[in-house]
């Protein structure tokens, strides 16, 4: 396997113009739905040219759907008249964890799914047994052996469901189990994310029934078929903020194209608002900048509308340039903290205690190795690059390269002395 290594340096403010890509958490469920259309050409469009859309286009094609996947032009054509398989293999489930949102979609399609287990970055506890339960209220037979899972379809009906916290994978898989099964499914403590709406309104293109999306709870018509669309995949709001947060850590101002990003950063908009950072919106461009000294931030993350848990990793990155003592408390995943002890090699002063961590900002950072220990880890360590002394080498760069596109010219564009290396 090619080994991936980006090596970063400061080159002062950050200044330009940069797109925002197509959001990963609503492209990898909108491939998995395209598969619920037994016979016509569903493109999507703004797909972001990410490993993880990779890896779902192989799944997918493995399955036996024909999949035109044109990076370039961020476009996804798929047809899936045939699938022909029912497995999930583990080669290609356990690199991202959005294989498990095949499940649905193949139990569908050939009334049984094998998986052999999902991947994807390491964060500690994040158990799938949510999918299984409510699989199985909808009708289905569960057959666990080891780390593989056979479902069959048998009898499905519509069924009250209810997720245990309002997961966004657990949240799409449901729906789209509900979509094309007989009768009436109401599904309580839904996912409010702005990547489960886009899902949703795809779902709904493709003549699905659906209502309640952005109340916490989701009651769904089973229709007898759907069909395949043509749709657009709204914009990033975690590589949004990442850019944001370039802008922040370096003191320069980024324009952000590509959609209404600002209206889905949330409680983040505000925590960067009250660091010093000014966000602004015209029109389908949000400007950001930093025109004077960060201040010291208190986080607690949360589902959405709270503070997004992907974003902490990197806010954290921007509270070591913040003088004084920010304080974290992470609440969604419990291996969170990757970061802590990468940062700590660049000179970060840092401390973690559970799901608690105090950064002690205004301190130097110097340049080392260190390692991408998952994506949000990864880009991360990218931004304390931006301003570390001498030059940053981030191992294991193949974790960044899953969220996000084409990161090194991007941020060369905007004036980073940033390399990505294939080794």
């Amino acid at each position: 396997m090619t080994e991936v290594r980006y090596r970063v340096r400061p080159a002062g403010p950050l200044n330009g113009t940069a797109v925002v890509q197509g959001a990963k958490n609503a492209a990898l469920p909108m491939i998995g739905a395209a598969l619920l259309a037994r016979r016509g050409q569903t493109v999507l469009r703004n797909v972001p040219a990410i490993t993880d859309v990779q890896r779902a286009v192989d799944l997918a094609r493995l399955l036996g759907a024909h999949v035109e996947y044109h990076p370039n032009d961020r476009l996804l054509v798929i047809d899936a008249t045939d699938i022909t398989s029912s497995r999930l293999p583990a080669n290609l489930t356990r690199l991202f964890r959005g294989s498990v949102l095949f499940l649905a979609p193949v139990l569908h399609r050939r009334g049984e799914v094998i998986f052999e287990g999902a991947g994807g970055c390491a964060l500690g506890t994040r158990g799938l047994d949510f999918h299984y339960r409510g699989l199985a209220r909808l009708g289905a037979h569960i057959d666990e052996q080891g780390t593989t899972i056979s479902i069959k379809a048998g009898n499905l009906r519509g069924a009250d469901l209810y997720l245990d916290t309002p997961s966004h994978t657990g949240t799409e898989n449901l729906i789209m189990a509900a979509a094309l099964t007989p009768g009436r499914t109401v599904i309580e403590n839904t996912a409010l994310e702005p990547e489960v709406l886009d899902v949703v309104a795809m779902l709904t293109a493709m003549g699905a029934q659906i209502s309640g999306a952005g109340t916490g709870r989701i009651v769904v018509h089973g229709v007898d078929e759907l069909n395949a669309t043509e749709y657009t995949i709204m914009p990033d709001r975690m590589d949004a903020g990442v850019l944001a947060i370039a802008a922040a850590i370096t003191g320069g101002t980024i324009n952000l194209v590509g959609g209404t990003v600002l209206d889905h950063f949330g409680v983040a908009a505000h925590k960067l608002h009250q660091m010093g950072v000014e966000l602004g919106a015209a029109g389908a461009v949000t400007n950001v900048t930093r025109p004077g000294q960060l201040h010291p931030i208190n986080v607690i993350t949360d589902t959405h509308p709270g503070f997004a848990t992907d974003l902490q990793p990197p806010l954290m990155a921007l509270a070591t340039q913040a003088p004084g003592a920010s304080y974290f408390r992470e609440r969604i995943h419990d291996a969170r903290y990757a970061l802590a002890d990468e940062l700590t090699k660049l000179g970060a002063d840092l401390t973690v205690d559970g799901e608690k961590a105090v950064v002690h900002g205004g301190k130097p950072l110097r340049g080392a190795d260190v390692i991408a220990q998952d994506l949000r880890t990864g880009i991360g360590l990218v931004l304390a690059g931006l301003v570390a002394d001498g030059e940053t080498v981030i191992g294991n760069g193949t974790m960044i390269d899953r969220g996000h596109a084409d990161l090194a010219s991007r941020f060369t564009a905007l004036g980073a002395d940033i390399t990505r290396d294939e080794i």
